[in-house]
């Protein structure tokens, strides 16, 4: 068989016409193919899986496309219309969800004689029937189309907010002491004298990690934490609220037990009690260096009675500096972009047994790098790297599928949206880019699979982070950064640097965890009982779990964009850490490239895509259950 070729793009010029040619082409040719399986409604239970297979994967088609240049494209008409076209692929969902007619087509068939991958297809696109509604009765299913279509909008404008609700601060240069030098190369006074910096996180994040001046911190954290305030507390109040009864309609207590079902965790309940588990393990670890920073806080303002966000990276940085001799400034300059980005592909291609073949293709901007993806010379997929900041652009760092593999017929083509300046980068942005870049190499490891529902990244949604997190193990290893971390004289970052690094990095993690248990019980609570006041309820869940203060007259929910695409599961972020953590245990810290190892895990997690559970997955790579031991025992080092 032929190996497919990868996906053809528009040029620029072209690309508002090739939204629609793409979208509601691939949208037709769904509906000719529905309108056949109708037409001849297949009893063989093959056949049926394989005309909905054709069905998924043309939709899979028509949202990658319009997802991704709804998010990345330059324009404001190409996004726009991609905006408008992702809302006509969610519709035509919608319809195939609660269509009768089909589900009885589905549902009649025998699944004696299928194999164990299209047995699992048929359980799961009976579920999605069920979840859909199709077995409600008709003004039901009407209103829960109209729900998904303003869910849809809702989420549509809460995301464009966030995306043009970019803020800025304009400062004299006295008032950014301490910035790196390079940093203020690349932010020369205006003509008034001031020094504009935006919320963008190349200016944010280091501002608030090496600026010495308090109130320009400040300044920067409240900006960062209003960005889409007002207009989004009234669009993510009225998303709650669509959910909230569409879960209802189903029979649902709420939306988190709704969106539980299908994931590893299994029941909304069960979220806070994991959440509480964890806040409670790291509650010790979270005080003990909360103490440290307040006391090195308390140098520079003695009547210091606590320590907020608007403090919290720079003294963590003096701390780790003063108190583990590792200094941001000098680390940094071991990370230039393109070393960084070349030795990343190096990396994962030894580990992985790939090779990245840099192509030029037509793209939707100049920043965007394409590469081939080659296993044993032979073309298994296709990346694009979109890693700079621009105007209306998606303003954090995620993968995105633009073509789901599907073996002899699609390959895998996926994109990595990100952030990041053009010059030298912190190291937490190095760990970020080795995260966000485990999503793309599942996408595409996991794109050769019969069926498109099980393609790439299509596990549970309590795992999809596990193989991300667990690469960011690479970016603390010595032997791997020394291949390609190397200052502008050619030194190599010194392996005791590497693990002063490391040791620095624990240094808060007990904080961390109960931040992050903060945002997992925001997003579990208000999606359990829409409040009234979704500002004080931020207020007090931080009290909760967080041990820093909310800060008064700020907003930091109207721009948690997880909020819309993770919905109530953003507790999914430490479930994942804590498989991740088991499964990085298999690996030789000694050597992790060792082979063996490495073969076991491509093919017994990535490769698999979406066609076990993922427990039995990782049950299958490690050889037995995964537990918690790995991850407390982490915690409490």
């Amino acid at each position: 068989m032929t190996s497919p070729e990868p996906l053809l793009l528009p040029a620029p010029a072209d690309t508002l016409a090739w939204i629609g040619t793409r979208c509601d082409g691939q949208l037709d040719h769904a509906r000719d193919l529905v309108a056949r399986l109708r037409a001849e409604r297949p009893t063989d239970a093959l056949a049926v899986l394989n005309a909905w297979n054709d069905v998924e994967l043309a939709v899979a088609n028509a949202a990658a496309a319009a997802s991704v240049y709804s998010q990345t494209n330059p324009e404001q008409t190409v996004r726009d219309a991609a905006d408008e076209a992702e809302q006509r692929v969610d519709a035509f969902h919608t319809e195939l969800g609660l269509d009768r007619e089909l589900f009885e087509i589905v549902s009649a068939v025998d699944p004696a004689g299928l194999d164990a991958d299209a047995t699992r297809l048929l359980e799961r696109v009976l579920r999605d029937f069920r979840r859909a509604g199709v077995d409600r009765d008709e003004t039901t299913r009407a209103r829960l189309r109209e729900l998904a279509q303003q869910e849809l909008e809702a989420s549509q404008e809460f995301s464009r907010n966030i995306r043009s609700g970019v803020r800025e601060i304009r400062v004299r240069p006295d008032e950014l002491a301490g910035m790196p030098g390079d940093w203020m190369a690349a932010h020369a006074p205006g003509g008034d004298g001031l020094v504009a910096v935006s919320t963008d996180y190349p200016d944010a994040v280091p501002l608030g990690t090496y600026c010495s001046v308090a109130s320009t911190r400040r300044s920067m954290t409240l900006q960062r934490l209003n960005i889409a305030w007002p207009e989004n507390d009234a669009v993510l109040h009225r998303l709650l609220t669509l959910r909230a009864e569409h879960a209802r309609l189903l029979g649902y207590a709420n939306w988190a037990d709704y969106d539980a079902e299908v994931k590893m965790i299994g029941d909304g309940r069960a979220i806070g009690g994991f959440i509480d588990r964890i806040a409670d393990a790291a509650a010790d670890a979270a005080q003990r260096d909360k103490a440290v920073l307040l006391e090195r806080l308390r140098q520079d303002v003695p009547d210091a009675v606590d320590i907020d966000a608007a403090d919290l990276s720079y003294y963590s940085e003096l701390v780790r500096k003063e108190q583990f001799a590792v200094d941001a400034q000098l680390t940094r300059t071991f990370f230039a972009f393109e070393k960084v980005r070349q030795g990343l592909l190096d990396v994962t291609g030894r580990l992985f047994g790939l090779s990245w073949q840099r192509v030029e293709v037509p793209i939707w901007h100049d920043d965007v790098a394409s590469y081939d993806v080659l296993r044993d010379g032979v073309r298994i997929g296709r990346i694009h790297l979109d890693l700079h900041p621009r105007e209306g652009k998606y303003k954090h760092a995620a993968q995105f599928d633009l073509a789901s593999g599907v073996r002899g017929r699609q390959l895998p083509e996926g994109v990595l949206v990100c952030n990041f300046g053009t010059g030298l980068m912190e190291h937490s942005e190095v760990v970020t880019l080795f995260h966000e870049f485990g999503h793309l190499i599942h996408h595409v490891l996991g794109g050769d699979q019969e069926w498109v529902r099980f393609s790439g990244v299509a596990t549970e949604w309590d795992f999809v982070e596990a193989p991300s997190q667990m690469l960011e193990e690479w970016a603390w290893d010595a032997a791997v950064l020394a291949r390609f971390a190397t200052d502008d004289e050619g030194h190599t970052i010194p392996a005791d640097l590497v693990e002063r690094m490391r040791t620095a990095d624990d240094f808060g993690k007990g904080f961390h965890a109960r931040t992050q248990m903060f945002y997992a019980a925001l997003s579990l609570r208000i999606h359990e009982r829409v409040p009234d006041d979704l500002t004080e309820t931020v207020r007090e869940t931080q009290a909760q779990y967080s041990v820093f203060p909310y800060i008064d007259d700020t907003h930091f929910h109207c721009a948690f964009g997880h909020l819309d695409g993770y919905s109530s599961g953003y507790y999914t972020y430490m479930w994942s850490l804590v498989i991740a953590k088991d499964m990085f245990s298999a690996f030789d810290r000694a050597d992790l490239f060792a082979p063996e190892v490495a073969a076991r895990y491509r093919d017994r997690v990535l490769a698999r895509g979406g066609s076990g559970d993922a427990a039995d997955l990782v049950a299958d790579f490690l050889g037995r259950p995964y537990t918690f031991d790995a991850y407390a025992a982490w915690l409490a080092e």
